[in-house]
């Protein structure tokens, strides 16, 4: 799906009016936290622009707040990336520049355009005015340039406690934007750093480190989501205050939100931190790894990103979407087998005790490339609880009921003639009877049955687990609009069954994609064992799939 957007409109006329020659992008997660779906539009975006023109694309690890970050997440990202398909030119971390960035720190200072305050971050928000009204200048803000030389040195060299003292830039604290009223340049914080180890002790802060690091770089089109917009003016101010050779620009994209799907990392931590979910990759979870588990394809993702555009404004689109994707995704790819979810057992009494044999089945009716395999069938079958009821209750009912004949998928015409109850009344089993005349692919067309219904061979078959979901987070009510997230978390976000599937399964390797007869889309899971495979969910069918 080629890629068409504002963004490109203003690389093609850079590249035409000569502004830029080359097109460089940076994907520039902070490793905090594992990615979820909202950043595979950054990450899209980043890579699919750069490469429309022949350019390329950084991925540089924002890791200038320790208290945070980690080896983990840096992993997992660099893996995310690899699973989506995209190879950045370059993997840079921004501490890699903080050396650099110190020293342009220094030049600021020397300029009068930075000083140490010694305000609390409490102190220094309470000064810093409102929309309506200006902030309050600091007692510090008039330190000569020698005494603002001589603390931040000490600050470097760990003389103070975290948030004894701040460096800031000495802009305007009467600015109508509230970013410009003399923004924090650098905290102190006595932190092992997971690259830097103790070397630091004072960290920049995102807003000064990023716009330099774009320009160390040589990025060109620094793009990022829209609530960065009231922030380009600062963006700016640094590189020119801070003589950058290099002036890259900020430009700012609306934010993809999706109905029922959590997108922000506080809350997805929130839920691992309180086990609400098994992990970071539970198939639940809005995170990359929890959209592979649960069997999503990179391809669905990214067609799924660029169907929705780019603008400037925020957007919300139905989760269902992202469905349509990966069915469209995976129509041709996935094996179409038999699994059996509700099993409910069938007695073929007129077939012989202890005979097996194997039928041929295609493997994907709209997809001849993916071959056939065989199929068992005997005088002992499992078929789905909902495909059969007692009585036909209208001429509608294409599956099996008593005293009415379906086929069995790719095999015979099945007949039911009676049915056996437990104590509750429940059906437990039907006995039925099989025409040996009406196999599959024998060219037999006499009567017409009443549907045609899958079903998996029972002394061949293998245990299965199968887990369905719904979303993690509830529809928004009036009910429950104000409610706390926690309390609008979904208690049948998870749902659990034991059935069967066809002996084909068992060579299959974890993580292949299926479509399940008139059930869905799955794949098989990690969680899988010799003696029970276990199958996720990835989506339902449309109730006109094609079988």
């Amino acid at each position: 799906m080629e890629i068409n957007n504002f963004i490109k409109t203003i690389m093609e006329d850079d590249l035409k009016e000569g502004r830029v020659n080359e097109i460089i992008t940076r994907f520039p997660p902070e490793p905090n936290a594992y990615l979820h779906i909202g950043h595979a539009r950054a990450i899209i975006t980043n890579f699919e622009l750069a490469k429309a023109f022949n350019g390329y694309t950084n991925l540089r690890f924002d890791d200038t707040n320790p208290a945070k970050e980690g080896q983990e997440f840096v992993d997992g990202i660099i893996a995310d990336l690899k699973w989506l398909g995209y190879t950045p030119k370059n993997v840079f971390y921004g501490s890699d520049y903080f050396e650099k960035t110190y020293e342009k720190a220094i030049l600021l200072i020397k300029k009068g355009l930075a000083y140490v305050d010694d305000l609390s971050q409490e102190e220094m928000s309470r000064m810093r005015g409102t929309l309506t009204t200006p902030g309050t200048n600091s007692p510090c803000r008039d330190r000569s340039v020698e005494e603002n030389l001589k603390l931040f040195e000490e600050m470097r060299q760990g003389k103070y406690k975290d948030g004894e003292k701040t460096l800031r830039a000495k802009i305007d604290m009467a600015h109508p934007n509230m970013n410009m009223r003399d923004p924090a340049m650098y905290r102190i914080m006595h932190i092992n750093h997971h690259r830097q180890g103790n070397k630091w002790c004072i960290f920049p802060m995102y807003d000064f480190a990023h716009p330099l690091q774009d320009s160390f770089e040589g990025i060109t089109h620094s793009l990022c989501s829209l609530e960065y917009d009231n922030h380009r003016i600062l963006y700016d101010w640094f590189i020119e205050k801070c003589e950058m050779e290099h002036v890259p620009h900020q430009y700012e994209f609306g934010r993809l939100n999706i109905t029922n799907t959590i997108m922000s990392k506080r809350y997805i931590k929130q839920l691992v931190d309180s086990k609400k979910v098994s992990g970071y990759d539970d198939p639940r979870m809005p995170t990359l790894v929890g959209l592979k588990r649960r069997g999503f394809t990179p391809e669905a993702i990214k067609n799924f990103i660029l169907s929705t555009g780019l603008s400037r404004v925020n957007s919300t689109v139905d989760s269902s979407q992202l469905d349509e994707a990966l069915r469209e995704d995976l129509k041709l790819k996935a094996m179409r087998k038999h699994a059996i979810v509700h099993p409910l057992k069938v007695v073929i009494d007129n077939y012989p005790e202890g005979q097996i044999e194997y039928l041929d089945c295609p493997n994907n009716s709209e997809n001849e490339e993916l071959g056939s395999r065989k199929i068992a069938f005997s005088k002992y079958c499992y078929i789905e609880q909902e495909d059969f009821l007692e009585e036909k209750p209208n001429k509608k009912w294409k599956r099996l009921a008593k005293d009415v004949e379906v086929r069995f998928m790719h095999a015979y015409f099945v007949k039911c003639n009676s049915v056996v109850k437990d104590e509750n009344g429940n059906i437990v089993e039907i006995h039925c009877t099989y025409d040996p005349e009406t196999k599959s692919g024998t060219g037999f067309e006499g009567r017409k049955p009443n549907g045609n219904i899958h079903f998996v061979e029972a002394t061949t078959a293998l245990k299965a687990t199968f887990r369905q979901f719904e979303p993690l987070m509830l529809d928004e009510t009036a009910e429950n609009k104000d409610l706390d997230f926690m309390e609008k978390l979904n208690p049948n976000s998870l749902h659990v069954y034991e059935g069967y599937v066809e002996e084909s399964f068992k060579d299959d390797q974890i993580g292949t994609h299926y479509q399940f007869v008139r059930n869905g889309y799955y794949i098989l899971d990690k969680d899988s064992t010799d003696s029970n495979l276990v199958f996720n969910r990835s989506c339902e069918l449309k109730s006109s799939f094609k079988l």
